[in-house]
């Protein structure tokens, strides 16, 4: 028999079990002396059960995963939630206002965890979401996009050798799965340091709503909660398995010039093939940039405005190319990709 949860205590409140709260957590107030926080949903059942927290705009231009949170707090098997969820809709407070992945000092917040109570305005945002929320729990869901001017093809990234991690990455339900150790300084690495695993979901572009991105990372992030116990079994059927990639690498401009691109997002390819052509304004000058091996493009630029050095493709390595095929095909038409209990959710388009 399931056992009563204890209250939950955040930032000094007590959440009760079966009780739901939002929570302001300070931060730097503005110069002209209004007072911010960053607001978190808590969702306390009323058995035992782990804590997750699923996080979005960590970098505040990235604002599909604010969309995917909206959604999850609203589907109604979420009121037998066992465990305890915490739902961070906007991370970097101020760079959402600015519509900046950057903070006001210009720092990348997804380098600057996990922090301290003394150092930067990164470093004490970083630090205020550690020792708040990180820190109270067990696994963390955090969502992104590619950075503005480009477009992720939707992907999990996870170290995939972590025990606990994997089965979870992998339930998620993403089309791609890629094998990555995080970098220094990130969310994701900063966590791992302290034993909380954390799962990236990657999709869509900044400053953008991408509906099936936002169901793919919907239905991902209720996968995950089913396979945690923490919601009821689906009665649909389990979503596709992913593919999962090793390594990928970003193919770069070999000179500064506008791309004429060639291959599409989520474009199988071979090795050899021309992705695309760099070329000065007259044409005298093209270089084509060839994949590096078998795979698919996960990640790529939409300008066609490039410097020498610039990331224009995200080549993924794969040969698990009909599996990659079966989820390209189910992007395309859009069929089993969102969860039926909010089929009248109006589609954003």
């Amino acid at each position: 028999m399931a056992r009563a949860n204890p209250a939950f205590m955040i930032a000094g409140q007590s959440v009760p079990a079966g009780g739901r709260c939002t929570v302001g957590l300070p931060l730097p107030s503005l110069y002209t002396n209004d007072p911010v926080s960053m607001p978190v949903y808590v969702l306390h059942g009323r058995h035992e059960g782990p804590v997750v927290f699923v996080s979005a705009a960590v970098h505040g231009d990235e604002i599909n995963g604010v969309e995917v949170i909206r959604r999850l707090l609203r589907m109604p098997q979420i009121r037998r939630l066992r465990g305890t969820l915490l739902a961070v809709p906007i991370v970097n407070v101020f760079g959402f206002h600015n519509r900046s992945r950057y903070l006001p000092d210009r720092r990348d917040l997804n380098r600057s965890f996990p922090g301290s109570e003394s150092g930067s305005m990164a470093a004490r945002l970083g630090h205020v979401f550690m020792s708040e929320i990180v820190e109270r729990a067990d696994l963390g869901i955090d969502l992104h996009t590619a950075a503005i001017h480009r477009d992720n093809l939707p992907q999990v990234r996870a170290d995939i050798n972590d025990p606990i991690l994997e089965p979870l990455a992998r339930a998620f339900g993403a089309p791609v799965l890629l094998h990555s150790a995080p970098p220094s300084g990130s969310l994701r690495y900063a966590a791992a340091e302290i034993g909380v695993p954390v799962m990236v979901y990657e999709a869509g572009e900044a400053l953008r709503f991408e509906e099936l991105s936002i169901q793919i990372g919907l239905r991902g992030v209720l996968n995950v909660l089913r396979q945690l116990s923490m919601l009821p079994p689906s009665r649909r059927r389990l979503s596709r398995p992913s593919a999962v990639l090793r390594s990928s690498s970003w193919q770069r401009a070999p000179q500064s010039g506008i791309l004429r691109a060639q291959t599409r997002l989520g474009a199988l390819v071979n090795k050899g093939e021309t992705l695309g052509v760099v070329a000065d304004p007259t044409g005298e000058s093209e270089i084509p940039l060839a994949a590096p091996y078998d795979g698919v493009v996960i990640g790529r630029t939409n300008l066609p405005l490039v410097f020498e050095g610039e990331a224009l493709f995200h080549v993924g390595r794969t040969r698990q190319t009909t599996l990659l095929e079966q989820h390209l095909g189910a992007l395309q038409d859009g069929t089993n990709i969102a969860p039926p209990e909010l089929i009248e959710e109006p589609p954003i388009v």
